[in-house]
């Protein structure tokens, strides 16, 4: 499944390629899911257009399956293993896709190929972006945007230490976050009393300067994610204006994790998912070739937890 036209969804299209071979240090995994994921969709949309993405570009940044063939220096155990593994930018949407040998994840008994490309991705951008912002036993976060992969997982990882607000656009989303731990839940401005030491913030967008104003002295909102764009200029000029509280803001990726770190919190989340420990939250599992309809999903933003294509 490529991106043949930037733009609309429509413009996803199924395409026949030569089955990939693995390179020095890469396996191929025959895809039994595939990760849907907001990156994706912006590489869809166009907005990403200054990365170099071109037509043809096959999305998608995970995938879990079994690993068929495996390129030079690479271990041969790992033939017939399952695992997830990310993708990068790209190639996930496939029912053959090559990733590094070194960020292969087993994905343990009982969890199946869906659960696993639910939780990993999200999981360790959630995991991380806290750490980022220093989150720490006790304290409050506000995730932004909880609904969707990153925050849900968010959600699940911050209760077990502090109290989480969320925002969400419904009540039944609400009800649906609250089961995850949080203990409040706005609207999606935010409306309400602030107090927070910490805002995760998937949404970024025009609206997200207005979030400083919910934070404690000395509280940090990190952007884990920009599914709205870039924040407005005015930024800058509001967090100065709130000079005295000592604020701070920070972008987090996890590409600045080191692989094998991202590896052992992706296979930590994994195990947590088969001890019942953490939920993955799936929206839908639609076939490979309805990538569209996934896609249509999305921009709808009618997504709560993630989205999983599964070959046919």
């Amino acid at each position: 499944m490529a991106v043949q036209t930037f733009g609309d969804p429509g413009g996803l299209a199924v395409v026949e390629r030569p089955d990939p071979r693995p390179g020095a240090g890469e396996v191929v995994i025959t895809t039994e899911a595939i990760g849907v994921g907001g990156v994706d969709a912006l590489i869809r949309r166009g907005d990403l257009a200054a990365y170099g993405f071109e037509a043809g570009h096959i999305p998608g940044g995970e995938v879990a399956g079994v690993v068929t063939a495996v390129g030079e220096g690479v271990d041969e155990s790992w033939t017939g293993t399952r695992v997830w593994a990310p993708t990068g930018l790209g190639g996930g949407y496939a029912e053959q896709a090559v990733a590094s040998a070194a960020a292969l994840v087993p994905v343990p008994a009982g969890v199946s190929p869906v659960d696993a490309v639910t939780v990993a991705g999200s999981g360790v951008v959630a995991r991380f972006g806290l750490r980022h912002a220093r989150f720490a036993p006790g304290e409050s976060v506000l995730v932004r945007g909880a609904a969707g992969g990153i925050g849900v997982l968010a959600v699940q990882l911050a209760a077990r230490t502090g109290t989480v607000a969320v925002t969400t656009s419904s009540a039944e989303r609400g009800a649906r976050l609250r089961a995850l731990g949080a203990t409040d839940v706005l609207d999606r401005s935010g409306a309400g009393p602030g107090g927070y030491d910490v805002v995760i913030d998937i949404v970024a967008g025009d609206e997200l300067p207005s979030f400083l104003g919910k934070l404690n002295p000395n509280g940090r909102l990190v952007a884990v994610g920009a599914i709205a764009g870039p924040p407005p200029a005015r930024l800058a000029a509001e967090m100065f204006a709130a000079f005295r509280k000592s604020l701070s803001f920070a972008t987090f990726s996890a590409d600045t994790v080191s692989t094998e770190d991202r590896r052992a919190a992706a296979a930590e989340l994994l195990a947590a998912v088969g001890r019942g420990e953490v939920d993955a939250v799936v929206h839908d599992v639609l076939p490979l070739a309805h990538a569209t309809l996934a896609h249509r999903q999305l921009d709808t933003g009618e997504v709560f937890g993630r989205l999983a294509l599964v070959p046919a």
